[in-house]
């Protein structure tokens, strides 16, 4: 396993991240506690999770599984979303996140989370009031490093803008969403990453398992994420997508290389990715998705890949400035 730098921490990860949304859900806490042995058998040492997973069982599971190596691991946690019926407990505001901070804490069993998301951008709360909140977290020792999941490139650089004229604990890394039939990340938000010094997480290389194998033009599982749960199927029930899958699924039968292993190395293998997130259920599921660390991504193959799905339009729309047929070019001359 490769490790790398987050971003200008100065913390080195693993190359590959561990999503534990599974635990205490998909996989009981038997199976939780063989990934995650698995996972530090291969060289994983972040583990990724939120207080929401499970009702917070998954924090629950995964910091009974640290405490031997609590000191070797870069563990995560999010807040931002419903918890319980009561009215606040959710959104950004200081008096959810003390809150939701404290919980989590008890939770891992810790005293402190390396990496602490906003799990979502709260159009309700002030941005001053949540960021001031997150650095006296911070302050505080409860967290090291605050983070934003889900944000748009201005809501982060928002957040970032905030923080750095009021002199608060920086966003060290952003969570996007980022697979081969999801690219918007490519137009703003991984330019962004790369010159702002972000470390880049991104969840869903797998397409919600669209790009695993088992779905495809006319080809569907009897179960699966795709096909039981609606936020999935609504995510990517583009017909275009299911195209997209049966081409890259015969891409990677022609190289010789696991759908998951593939999946996973070309969203790895973007300049301003730091380490995608790996999910797993089983053991069987783990397998290919930890053998993405030795998948050979030449800037050949990417491109093969990458020809599979369209690119996202440029930030300004401005689609010429990827040729030499633009207005720079035309001064040069």
């Amino acid at each position: 396993m490769d490790y790398v730098w987050m971003g200008r921490t100065g913390v080195r990860v693993s190359k590959l991240a561990f999503g534990t949304m599974s635990f205490g859900g998909d996989a009981d806490e038997a199976t939780s506690a063989a990934l995650f042995a698995r996972c530090r058998d291969a060289g994983v040492n972040h583990f990724d999770c939120a207080d929401v997973y499970n009702g917070g069982r998954a924090e629950e599971i995964l910091g009974r599984l640290v405490k031997g190596c609590r000191d070797e691991v870069v563990l995560t946690s999010k807040a931002y979303f419903p918890t319980s019926g009561d009215a606040n407990a959710r959104g950004s505001s200081r008096y959810h996140l003390v809150r939701a901070v404290e919980a989590s804490l008890r939770r891992l069993g810790t005293d402190r989370i390396d990496v602490y998301y906003l799990h979502r951008f709260d159009d309700d709360a002030a941005v001053d009031e949540t960021l001031r909140a997150l650095d006296d977290l911070v302050t505080q020792g409860k967290i090291l490093y605050p983070a934003a999941s889900n944000f748009a490139a201005w809501e982060t650089m928002k957040a970032l803008g905030v923080q750095d004229r009021r002199g608060y604990a920086r966003l060290a890394a952003i969570q996007p969403m980022y697979n081969l039939v999801k690219r918007q990340v490519e137009s703003e938000i991984l330019p962004m990453a790369q010159a702002e010094g972000l470390a880049v997480f991104p969840y869903g290389p797998l397409g919600g398992g669209l790009l695993t194998g088992r779905y495809g033009v006319g080809l569907r599982p009897e179960s699966g994420r795709l096909v039981d749960n609606a936020m999935y199927k609504t995510r990517y029930e583009a017909d275009a997508n299911y195209e997209v899958a049966s081409r890259f699924v015969a891409l990677a039968a022609e190289v010789g290389v696991h759908p998951v292993s593939l999946a996973i190395a070309w969203v790895a293998s973007h300049p301003a990715v730091t380490g995608p997130l790996l999910g797993a259920r089983s053991l069987e599921q783990l397998e290919p998705a930890l053998a993405a660390a030795e998948v050979a991504m030449t800037p050949e193959l990417r491109a093969r890949i990458s020809a599979l799905s369209p690119a996202p339009a440029p930030a300004t729309d401005r689609n010429e400035e990827a040729t030499g047929d633009n207005y720079a070019a035309r001064l040069a001359k």
